[in-house]
């Protein structure tokens, strides 16, 4: 994992900050673009869904969701992370003026010095990002120079923008789903696969991998089967993401710098027909709050 600088002791299992360089393609909704957001809190940001292992196979994993009951409310300052457990929402505070290097704007100027709106860092929207705004395998550095939390210094690397190359992707209880993409070549890319077919209707289940940037991935017939068995929902879709990520250690815990590139794609059901009104549905049926035809 690429990394680089140090600002304290933190505990490294904590993540306290991101800093995200996010390229998504072009789309229906609009042209290719590259964009940068940053956040660094001074405390863990409490999560308030515990997905739970059901099953593992290969490099990937069933998992369902439980959420923990507070019989004490926690009130609105902090989230109920465990039975009878609350954690107070984290602050999220400057880190002074935080500049990188390796992102090249439209007019080919880098670095970059972002901008500082409400203790989120963003890139100016008067320097639009090239897409991609790098070379796969370019060197991409932040150095924040300290405020509230001390300087520290980030780097991760450059990728190609993922394309998948399998379509009309079909689940099928006792099949797997092979999925496919052309092969990166930056070694410490990795890749994620997020598979959820029910979060329209309060998700039941989610099936995520995270394996090698190899070109290729078959989640097994059993996780499948599994998943469709939990239940489904509307517009059923997988999330295929590559990146790389590098981090380091302040004094509340690690920040990291994610790059990414992410492909969204529907996937077919048997028997399912989604909609979003009932003029979508086939006669004599109706569309339903999880966006079903029933």
């Amino acid at each position: 994992m690429p990394s680089a600088g140090s600002g304290g002791a933190g505990d490294p299992s904590k993540l306290v900050g991101s800093f995200q360089v996010k390229l998504t393609p072009a789309s229906d909704l609009g042209a290719a673009t590259t964009s940068v957001v940053g956040r660094v809190y001074d405390g863990v940001t409490p999560v308030t869904t515990i997905w739970e292992t059901s099953k593992v196979d290969g490099d990937c994993t069933l998992s369902t969701p439980r959420v923990p009951f507070c019989s004490t409310p926690c009130g609105g300052s902090a989230a109920c992370v465990e039975d009878d457990t609350c954690l107070a929402y984290p602050m999220a505070h400057s880190a002074g003026t935080v500049t990188m290097t390796g992102l090249k704007a439209t007019n080919g100027s880098s670095p970059l010095e972002l901008l500082l709106v409400s203790n989120t860092y963003q890139a100016p929207p008067s320097v639009p990002l090239a897409y991609p705004p790098f070379a796969e395998g370019d060197a991409i550095s932040l150095a924040a120079a300290g405020e509230y939390f001390p300087a520290f210094s980030l780097s991760s690397k450059g990728i190609a923008p993922l394309a998948l190359t399998s379509t009309d992707l079909a689940l099928k209880s006792g099949q797997p789903l092979n999925l496919g993409w052309t092969k990166g070549g930056e070694s410490s890319a990795k890749i994620h696969v997020k598979l959820d077919i029910s979060h329209h209707g309060g998700s039941k289940g989610q099936i995520e991998c995270d394996t090698a940037d190899s070109g290729s991935l078959s989640i097994g017939s059993a996780l499948i089967t599994q998943l469709l068995n939990l239940g489904v929902a509307g517009f059923p879709t997988v999330i295929v993401t590559r990146h790389t990520v590098g981090s380091t250690v302040i004094s509340p815990g690690r920040v990291e710098l994610e790059v990414s590139s992410s492909v969204e794609q529907a996937v077919t059901i048997d028997g399912l027909v989604s909609c979003t009104d009932t003029a979508d549905c086939p006669d004599g049926q109706e569309c339903q709050t999880d966006l079903t035809c029933k």
